[in-house]
């Protein structure tokens, strides 16, 4: 079989591998509390349940393939520096936790990634036998690719994670100001946030509120959100909650500003992107429309000129 063709099924098969890890990323289930999960089944049951009813109604998923894969990973973490683990889980708490992964689980996906794609490219040259300079160059080529992937595809869901928080704090921060202006607690105010809508921001305000039940200071709990989102507005909104709960300035005049701040600052987001979009158009209408403009503009007029007695000087 030719080299091409091996190449060919190499990148078919990558691109299968990745279609698949994508698939899998969105379909897994969301990071979510499962002891608030197991109070509310409790809560709507009349009868007991077991605890092998308890495992049978969690997914596949949950049941079988994240447990051998934080297995693994538990074994992978002994030879893992600290600090690896550290900034991985860093990553992970400011991606929302995806698939519910555990530092030393995603380090081990990516060296299972790497060998599996340069392994993939190297078997093809040694079953073909042919230029080994270019199966090692191509074999660390596609290692390189399998070890960056998931770091990439974590970065992108860091980031888009990040701009949802934003887009969604002005109108939070409205709700907040509504509802400290009405009377309502600062905590209470949260929780209000909390109920109401179903995105990010929501759950890690509901994540505080919980944190504060169990004990901690609302200002420790505050912080660490900040911490954990990664967003630089999210910081300076905290820092300004918990100067104004040192200090004693009034609550809902400190929320108005900081939603009012917010909302400037989203529309100079949005005229940002406006201004990157015509720097953006250019690269597709030189690539794509332009070439085909010119096809179709020039095409009948250089047919013409072929057959035209100035057509032997061309060819």
């Amino acid at each position: 079989m030719p080299t091409v063709v091996w190449i060919a099924i190499v990148l078919g098969a990558a691109l299968i591998v990745a279609i698949i890890l994508v698939v899998v990323g969105m379909n897994a289930p969301e990071a979510k509390d499962p002891i608030q999960e197991r109070l509310a089944e409790l809560s709507v049951r009349d009868e007991p349940i077991t605890l092998e009813e308890i495992e049978l109604s969690q997914h596949f998923y949950e049941r079988i393939i994240l447990p051998i894969f934080n297995r693994v990973g538990e074994i992978a973490s002994r030879f893992t520096p600290q600090a690896t683990l550290e900034t991985t889980r860093r990553k992970l708490e400011m991606a929302g936790n995806p698939m519910q992964m555990d530092p030393a689980f995603f380090l081990v996906m990516r060296f299972v990634l790497a060998i599996t794609f340069g392994g993939l490219v190297f078997l093809v040259y040694a079953l073909t036998r042919r230029n080994w300079v270019q199966g090692l160059a191509l074999s660390a080529l596609f290692l390189l690719i399998g070890f960056a992937f998931p770091d990439l595809w974590l970065t992108g869901r860091i980031k888009a994670r990040q701009k949802a928080i934003f887009r969604a704090m002005p109108d939070a921060l409205d709700l907040l100001t509504i509802c400290v202006e009405a009377g309502l607690g600062f905590d209470a105010a949260m929780s209000k946030v909390h109920e109401k809508w179903d995105n990010d921001l929501a759950l890690e305000f509901g994540r505080v509120i919980q944190e504060i039940r169990l004990g901690k200071l609302r200002r420790d709990a505050l912080r660490d959100m900040a911490e954990r989102l990664g967003v630089a507005e999210m910081t300076s909104f905290v820092a300004a909650v918990v100067q104004s709960e040192q200090l004693g300035v009034s609550m809902a005049k400190v929320l108005r500003v900081q939603s009012d701040q917010m909302r400037i600052r989203r529309r100079q987001m949005a005229e940002e992107e406006a201004h990157r979009a015509p720097i953006k158009m250019i690269f597709p209408i030189g690539l794509l429309i332009f070439p085909s403009i010119l096809i179709i503009l020039l095409g009948p007029a250089a047919m013409l000129l072929l057959r035209s007695p100035m057509g032997g000087i061309l060819r």
